[in-house]
């Protein structure tokens, strides 16, 4: 049987009593995420969705996200997970490019996921606590699991470069088994492990290594609908939490809060960190403070995601993304200096970028090497260390901002000439979004203006912050805008 969702079914024959999920006082074993898996499959079915079909899922950290996330897998379609905060403009557009039959929506975003799903011509299925639940109960399950091949489809993940809209990142049922399986063994995941769930679902270092890795060892998954410091320590206290997830402005955020020494974490035995960048004195002061080890890894969205880690029985350097998992390979081409870009070859390799052939192409070459777009240099060891991105992708607050797409939606503007969006270092946030705006001759337009145009169109972690007016933006010979060479104002306060 090759079906993610086999997964979950195993853990539930041998302890359908244990805790899967946890939110607040609300636990829900696996035996009931199996049965709410199962009922999922059958309200898909009653959709007239058909194995292959996508399926939309644009819910928070709750426990609706998982039994959604295995029903659609158990029914052999396809997960597109969406993130909560997007507009409408860009829920049409993700519904629309996979040509998705239903969406799953949180009722809190109904606004922006019914009209988006409407643009699409999708149907769109809100999720009420409660109310869902009660149509689960209405519904016959699917109790067979849809028998995959191991190629075929089983998440979409939307991601995108500097150019053009988002891509999505065609995951099959093998890459992402066998990726919750290298997860599992990294993080030394058993049924007695308590998994802190506070990176988003939708995204896919919270899907592999939190949910997928926690279901597939048996483990607990401590839900978090939204990342904020104390209640990460609250829950770590309360429910003896021993695996943390996070990107690196998680642990400067728990670092930093005044109240940390109040709570208990001598349950933490490993922390992972991704998603960015981890600077080394933050490593260090966290495992200091907190006495447990953390461990640095890299990925991509089209990478299912993990590909190199470093690992807790190994030696471990600091600033470094570790050495390639099992099963998958890591080299640099084009260096020069010692450094070149990673290309990346193996298991957890995506089939394609739905529908875009050309775009696919342009990243994976004819020998299976995936080329990252990021810079790294390798030492005589074999660790492997981020330099800086090709791209100009900003992480903000540990979400992928993309500059084309804000840009596209300044030059939407009637006063815009020219616009470069930067990512600003921000002590908190990692980067800030920033935007340096040239205006058309005679044209008018306030920074207010142009951010608040942007803001209505954006989900809010992509809005520019920071604004500013130019008479030019640097240029190269050949006239290609150079962001480099943007400059931010003097008096600008981060």
């Amino acid at each position: 049987m090759t079906n993610l969702a086999q997964n979950l079914a195993v853990s539930a024959a041998r302890d359908g009593d244990a805790p899967a999920l946890r939110l607040g006082d609300t636990v829900v074993s696996y035996a009931q995420l199996d049965v709410a898996g199962a009922r999922v499959a059958g309200l898909l079915r009653d959709h007239g969705v058909q194995p292959g079909d996508r399926v939309g899922i644009m819910l928070p950290n709750v426990p609706q996200f998982a039994a959604a996330y295995y029903g659609i897998l158990r029914a052999g379609a396809v997960v597109v997970p969406m993130n909560v905060l997007l507009k409408a403009r860009e829920v049409a557009f993700y519904l629309g490019d996979s040509q998705a039959k239903l969406v799953l929506a949180w009722h809190g975003f109904a606004e922006d996921a019914t009209a988006g799903a409407a643009a699409a011509g999708t149907e769109c299925l809100l999720v009420t606590p409660g109310e869902f639940e009660a149509l689960l109960g209405d519904t016959s399950p699917q109790d067979q699991i849809v028998e995959r091949d191991p190629s075929d489809t089983a998440v979409i993940l939307y991601t995108s470069g500097t150019t053009g809209s988002p891509k999505g990142a065609e995951l099959s049922h093998a890459n992402l088994i066998r990726n919750a399986e290298v997860a599992t063994d990294l993080l030394t995941l058993t049924s007695s492990d308590v998994v802190l769930g506070a990176l988003p679902l939708f995204h896919s270092f919270g899907q592999t290594c939190g949910l997928n890795a926690a279901v597939a060892a048996g483990a607990c998954l401590a839900l978090v609908p939204r990342f904020d410091p104390q209640a990460a320590l609250e829950m770590i206290h309360r429910h003896r939490v021993t695996i943390f997830e996070g990107v690196p402005t998680m642990y400067v955020a728990l670092l930093a809060h005044p109240e940390r020494a109040r709570f208990n974490v001598d349950s933490l035995r490993l922390c992972a960190s991704g998603g960015a960048a981890l600077p080394v004195e933050v490593l260090r002061a966290f495992e200091a403070e907190f006495g447990c080890i953390l461990l640095e890894g890299y990925g991509l969205s089209e990478t299912s995601p993990v590909v190199s880690f470093n690992h807790a029985d190994r030696e471990r350097k600091a600033g470094s993304i570790g050495t390639p998992v099992e099963g998958v390979e890591m080299a640099l081409r084009d260096v020069e200096n010692g450094i070149g870009e990673i290309v990346i070859r193996g298991h957890n390799i995506m089939k394609g970028y739905w529908g875009r052939p050309d775009a696919t192409a342009e990243v994976i070459d004819a020998a299976g090497w995936f080329h990252s777009g990021d810079l790294a240099r390798m030492d005589e060891d074999g660790y492997f260390f981020i330099v800086d991105r090709k791209k100009d992708m900003i992480i903000r607050g540990g979400y992928n901002v993309y500059p084309r797409e804000i840009e596209e939606l300044l030059y939407e503007h009637p006063a815009v000439r020219e616009a470069a969006v930067i990512g600003i270092p921000h002590a908190e946030l990692g980067e800030e979004v920033c935007a340096a705006i040239a205006l058309k001759d005679g044209a008018t337009a306030t920074a207010g203006e142009l951010r608040e145009h942007v803001k209505t169109q954006a989900a809010a972690y992509k809005y520019p912050r920071h604004v500013w007016i130019v008479d030019e933006l640097p240029k190269s010979p050949t006239g290609k805008i150079l962001k480099r060479a943007v400059e931010a104002p003097a008096d600008l306060v981060m």
